[in-house]
C-alpha cells in the first residue's frame, strides 16, 4: 500500500469516526436508541447500532452514491448503509451486477461484502422517524457529507431520490462545482460538472418507488451501466 493509499484510509476511518459519535440532533438521537432497544419481532436476537451510521465502500471510489437515512430496522441495526432491508437488497445486487460489489447480498457488517471503486453516503446519518428528517437535521448533518464529497475522489455522484438531490447539488454549489439553480430532478438526470465530474439522478429503490413499479430492477440496472459507460 502507497503512503497516499494508506493516509487517504486513515483519513477515511477517522471521518467515520467522528460521523459515529456526531450527536447534533437529540430528535433523532433519542429516536435511534428507542427502535434499538424496542426492536422489531423478527429482529429481537439482534443487538442493533442505534447510532449515526458511517460512510461505507472504497476510499478512493470514483463512484459516491448518496441515499437519504438509514432505515429504522436497517442500517440502524446493522450499522451499515443499506444493509439490512429491501432498498438494499436493491442497490447491492444492482452494484454486483455493475461489478461495484463482490456480493449481491447485504446482510450485516460481517457478511464479507466488500465494494470496489464505489462509496456509499448520505445526507441524514440517523435514521428519522416516518424516513423524513426535517431541514433543520438536514442542516446539522450536512457537515459529514462535505467532508466525505471533498474526500472521495469521485468522477459520479449518484443521488438516490430527490432529498439526495438536492441534498448534493447545495454542497456541489458551496464547494464550486457548481452554479446555478438546481437542476430539476428526474429519474436518470445528469448533469456534467466541472472537471470531467457527473452529477446523476435516480429514483430511491424504495418500496414505495419498486412495490408500484415506479422505478423497476431494469431502469435501476440502466442508472448503473450509464454509470459504467461515464467512468469509461
Amino acid at each position: 500500500m502507497s503512503k497516499r493509499t494508506s493516509a487517504h484510509n486513515s483519513a477515511w476511518e477517522t471521518l467515520n469516526r467522528q460521523i459515529v459519535g456526531c450527536d447534533k440532533c437529540p430528535r433523532l438521537r433519542a429516536f435511534c436508541r428507542q427502535i434499538a432497544a424496542e426492536k422489531r419481532r423478527a429482529f429481537r436476537d439482534w443487538e442493533y447500532w442505534g447510532q449515526p451510521v458511517p460512510n461505507f465502500g472504497d476510499p478512493q471510489a470514483r463512484l459516491l452514491i448518496v441515499g437519504l437515512a438509514p432505515a429504522a430496522h436497517g442500517g440502524n441495526r446493522t450499522g451499515r448503509m443499506f444493509t439490512g432491508d429491501r432498498s438494499g437488497d436493491w442497490l447491492y445486487r444492482a452494484l454486483h451486477k455493475a461489478d461495484f460489489a463482490n456480493q449481491p447480498e447485504a446482510r450485516s457488517r460481517d457478511d464479507g461484502l466488500t465494494l470496489q471503486d464505489c462509496a456509499i453516503t448520505a445526507i441524514c446519518r440517523c435514521a428519522p422517524p416516518d424516513n423524513r428528517p426535517t431541514p433543520a437535521e438536514i442542516t446539522a448533518c450536512r457537515e459529514w457529507l462535505a467532508s466525505t464529497i471533498r474526500q472521495v475522489p469521485w468522477r459520479v455522484a449518484l443521488a438516490l431520490g430527490q432529498i439526495a438531490w438536492h441534498g448534493l447539488f447545495a454542497e456541489l454549489a458551496a464547494q464550486g462545482c457548481h452554479h446555478g439553480r438546481v437542476p430539476p430532478f428526474a429519474h436518470g438526470g445528469h448533469v456534467a460538472l466541472a472537471d470531467n465530474r457527473h452529477a446523476m439522478a435516480s429514483y430511491h429503490p424504495s418500496q414505495q418507488n419498486t412495490f408500484t413499479g415506479r422505478l423497476t430492477e431494469s431502469m435501476f440496472d440502466e442508472i448503473f451501466a450509464r454509470v459504467r459507460r461515464l467512468l469509461a
